[in-house]
């Protein structure tokens, strides 16, 4: 373990956490979660907080974070553990209501953050790309003309990244949809998950 990375990436993280950039255009203020461990193996880049994540703290605590966590074959502990995953979404505070349900992720944190972010994160092996944003931001002009087809079209990113539709159960017709999610990713995906973790557990400390 590299002390210079583990406080290189603590002090960011304080300086995240103090962001201010987008305080007037949050109706609950700001709440940023973000979670790092400078080991962290894989990444997920998801949105934004919803308002249950907003209350709570916790990343992915809510239906949406359990349906991933199903995806990904991992339990809770697993999955919050700091030291295999790193999770750090478009938009780090929740952004409010728009039409049809959450506001986009405000602009501001990949613009002002997510490089020194990634920068004190020299181990990820894996990026798992959740929704359009993630997938613009990362992919940029290799990414299709829709996430379904960007989804679709995983082999292309491997073995860096694997895009991912929204995983919110109001996301169920369209897997229902489109069967080849479940019978190729989701498979696909659990066996890249699996061999990490399993090699994260096997580091000698």
């Amino acid at each position: 373990m590299n002390k210079h990375s583990r406080s290189s990436l603590d002090a960011l993280l304080v300086d995240v956490r103090a962001c201010r950039a987008c305080a007037p255009h949050l109706p609950l203020g700001p709440r940023l979660i973000v979670r790092a461990g400078a080991d962290a193996i894989i990444l997920i880049v998801g949105q934004a907080s919803g308002a249950r994540v907003h209350a709570s703290g916790i990343p992915w605590n809510d239906a949406s974070g359990e349906r991933l966590r199903n995806c990904l074959g991992i339990d809770a502990a697993t999955f919050h553990d700091e030291s295999q995953f790193a999770i750090i979404p478009m938009g780090f505070c929740y952004p409010g209501r728009g039409n049809g349900g959450d506001k986009p992720p405000r602009r501001e944190c990949a613009q002002l953050w997510f490089d020194s972010l990634l920068e004190t994160l020299p181990k990820i092996q894996l990026a798992l790309l959740i929704g359009q944003y993630a997938q613009e931001h990362f992919l940029g002009s290799q990414r299709k003309p829709s996430p379904t087809e960007t989804v679709r079209a995983w082999k292309e990113y491997a073995p860096a990244f694997v895009p991912l539709p929204h995983l919110s159960p109001r996301d169920q017709p369209w897997v229902q949809r489109h069967p080849w999610f479940e019978s190729e990713v989701l498979p696909m995906l659990r066996e890249r998950v699996e061999p990490l973790v399993a090699q994260d557990l096997g580091r000698a400390w």
